[in-house]
């Protein structure tokens, strides 16, 4: 029987762990699929998936085998040498996207580092350092992602920003074609914001955004931390739109929570960052590339995206049936399974009232309900999902 309790893991927080995080007085113990269960063995319905990171779940049986039996042969050796996993890893990741070469680390941050080390020595010889990033985007919390970041919030206090950022609107082609100039080495954007609400750019802009980048020979960037490796219904977030970049970086759901990223490079690129340029001490250890080619096998011998399509419908379809039955609900938005309910309220109400009736979920800007459940969910917990929101909303008008 677990003894730990509540008051003694809080307590040990708040005297040793720096409050950085604001956190809900909850304490998990396990999780099992698409649950979680708390030091009082009382039962949640997870559609937070530590924020996008796990996608097949908690604790799915390939990808722990995967990790135990790694674990008991080598975990890590330095990247001055060779393991066995990483080329394998690369060549699973290149074989589901455009060909390319990877390079591995251990966040999205560090992923989105490297595409900004890569496009600036890319067009270092020609003066090219700037790259133009979005308003309401999120890239990370380094200096140089956070100055990439278009939520002025999150640099509040950390001043000075890097420079070399240029912000335009998202879904704007013409703010983007009128900040390229001779400096311009690059434009970055999330295919789908997560952090800024849950939006999805249109197609027709990113198409327009890869013309505009081939006439004027800078380099197209895409950050799939949040909304890549099947979260959009596609393996890659950019097959959803049918507009590939030049690079990509990609992180949280490559471990399903064991930590890795990863940048992939147009194969063009692939001598831009030579040896001394840039590294990574853990970046795609033998235990991290293990997890991750058992979640990529995983995703593809259980038909993980057909999933995503079908619960994305349910679940989409549930809150737009929601929103005629409550006007705090304006509208739902989202692309596969990265769902955004727009609320007319602060959504933190929602999400306090969700977890007393046994449901964990995310908020999106102020004022967006975000779910990003596992992406092998399925039609019971979708159906059970819905109900909880149906009651939670009902109690958050009755208020």
């Amino acid at each position: 029987m677990n003894t730990v309790t509540l008051e003694e893991i809080s307590a040990l927080y708040e005297k040793y762990v720096m409050e950085t995080y604001a956190r809900a007085d909850l304490l998990f113990i396990r999780g099992q699929g698409s649950y979680l269960y708390d030091s009082t063995g009382r039962e949640y319905l997870d559609f937070a998936a530590g924020i996008a990171v796990c996608s097949l779940g908690h604790c799915h049986p390939a990808v722990t085998k995967a990790i135990q039996e790694q674990a008991a042969k080598l975990v890590h050796v330095s990247n001055l040498f060779l393991n066995e996993w990483q080329p394998r890893l690369a060549q699973k990741l290149v074989a589901h996207g455009f060909d390319g070469t990877c390079f591995f680390c251990n966040s999205g941050a560090e992923a989105n580092e490297a595409l900004i080390k890569l496009a600036r020595k890319n067009g270092s010889e020609k003066g090219r350092c700037e790259i133009i990033v979005m308003n309401d985007s999120f890239h990370g919390r380094t200096l140089a992602t956070l100055a990439a970041t278009g939520r002025s919030k999150y640099r509040k206090g950390f001043s000075p920003d890097m420079p070399g950022f240029k912000f335009v609107n998202y879904n704007d082609v013409e703010a983007v074609r009128n900040a390229i100039d001779g400096k311009t080495a690059a434009v970055m954007l999330e295919p789908v914001q997560g952090e800024g609400g849950i939006i999805p750019a249109d197609r027709e802009y990113l198409k327009a955004l890869r013309e505009l980048c081939d006439e004027n020979d800078i380099m197209l960037l895409f950050d799939e931390v949040q909304c890549g490796m099947g979260r959009t219904g596609s393996f890659f977030a950019w097959q959803s739109f049918g507009v590939e970049p030049d690079a990509l970086s990609m992180a949280k759901a490559l471990g399903n929570g064991y930590p890795i990223g990863a940048m992939i490079a147009k194969r063009k690129y692939s001598q831009v960052l030579t040896p001394g340029t840039h590294a990574s001490t853990f970046g795609g250890t033998a235990l991290a590339s293990a997890a991750a080619c058992a979640v990529i096998d995983a995703i593809d011998q259980e038909k993980v995206l057909d999933n995503v399509a079908k619960q994305s419908k349910v679940l989409m379809d549930g809150i737009a049936e929601l929103a005629k039955k409550y006007p705090c609900i304006q509208g739902v938005r989202g692309k596969g399974l990265m769902i955004g309910a727009i609320l007319d309220q602060p959504a933190g109400k929602i999400l306090s009232i969700l977890r007393g009736k046994g449901m964990i979920a995310l908020s999106a800007g102020e004022n967006v309900l975000r779910l990003v459940p596992p992406l092998n969910v399925s039609d019971e917990e979708c159906r059970k999902a819905l109900e909880l929101l149906d009651s939670a909303f009902a109690e958050l008008c009755a208020k």
